[in-house]
């Protein structure tokens, strides 16, 4: 799948020119919903089914510092999927060089803030089964 690119903005940066740490959970959220999208299931028609899906937990390994007009490549690929929640993985590149690697692990929930499973959902399900199995992780039947 193609990656994912964002062009660091100068109000990204901090005043040491650095992009600022926290601006790379932004950059995951926005390759996740391009990730989705590429998947065939924008993150609106999740919302349009009365589904939310949370950031339960977030993680990001610093490597490489990026500056004011550098461009990333953000790869996401599926982690692992079980039937409450799913862990993304992220690797954020300025040309070959690897900047931050990341992951992400979220749930659904319905209308009353309670988890439901994504068997509920057989065509998202299915599909997050076979993107982990790319990665030698799915784990069907956790």
């Amino acid at each position: 799948m193609t990656p994912y690119t964002h062009k660091i903005q100068y109000y990204e940066t901090d005043k040491m020119g650095l992009t600022h740490h926290s601006n790379y959970v932004r950059f995951m959220e926005e390759a996740r919903i391009d990730f989705f999208e590429k998947l065939g299931f924008p993150y609106h028609e999740f919302e349009a089914r009365g589904i939310a899906s949370p950031v339960v937990n977030i993680h990001c390994d610093f490597k490489k510092p990026t500056t004011y007009p550098d461009v990333i490549s953000v790869l996401v690929s599926v982690k692992e999927c079980k039937k409450l929640k799913f862990t993304l993985s992220y690797t954020m590149k300025k040309g070959e060089m690897v900047v931050c690697l990341g992951e992400s692990t979220h749930c659904f929930l319905n209308g009353e803030g309670r988890p439901v499973p994504f068997t509920l959902y057989p065509d998202f399900y299915e599909t997050m089964l076979k993107e982990s199995a790319k990665t030698g992780s799915s784990e069907e039947n956790k």
